[in-house]
């Protein structure tokens, strides 16, 4: 992604109000604004782990969910999913589920940077080989749901907060479930 990439400022009801430039958004005082989270799953119904980049510019180096991204204004959610489901991972995303619609969160990493996002979740499956872009992705690994639910209680610092807070939610929702080849 290029420093143009916008991102769609939202009201606190979840209104859009605005755009920024996603590269001066994520500050200190990080204004609300609309992303997505998505999980893959492959067809044993594993959960495809990604760990961020050391570039990233929040949470580097995290384990988290297979990937996120911000729709560009006027695009839809679905289209910017595949869209970043493409450049992270360089696959397609099958079989799109939006599980929970409202998620919304605000947490400050390390340094002090601030996520601010009302981001709803998806489940999705993979179709194809992975193969991870180095400037988002540092490494990955498929997990059963219940590894990961045992990992997030036991480390859970090694995790984003995001994970941390929508698995749960993804699991009471029955949102893993193994399917046929996508």
């Amino acid at each position: 992604m290029n420093a143009t990439e916008m991102v769609v400022l939202l009201d606190d009801q979840g209104a859009p109000i605005g755009e920024s430039p996603k590269a001066s958004v994520h500050t200190r005082q990080t204004p609300l604004h609309l992303a997505f989270s998505c999980y893959l799953l492959n067809e044993s119904g594993e959960i495809l782990l990604t760990r961020r980049s050391p570039e990233k510019r929040t949470w580097p180096g995290v384990w988290t969910n297979s990937f996120c991204g911000h729709p560009a204004p006027g695009e839809e959610s679905e289209e910017a999913l595949m869209r970043r489901a493409q450049f992270e991972l360089g696959v397609d995303a099958t079989r799109i589920q939006l599980v929970l619609p409202h998620f919304r969160y605000r947490a400050v990493d390390p340094t002090g940077i601030v996520e601010n996002e009302i981001c709803p979740v998806y489940v999705a499956h993979v179709a194809g080989s992975i193969a991870p872009n180095p400037a988002e992705v540092a490494d990955w690994a498929w997990v059963t749901p219940a590894l990961l639910e045992d990992a997030l209680e036991h480390t859970s610092r090694a995790f984003s907060p995001w994970l941390s807070m929508q698995f749960p939610l993804l699991l009471e929702a029955g949102a893993f479930q193994p399917g046929p080849p996508a």
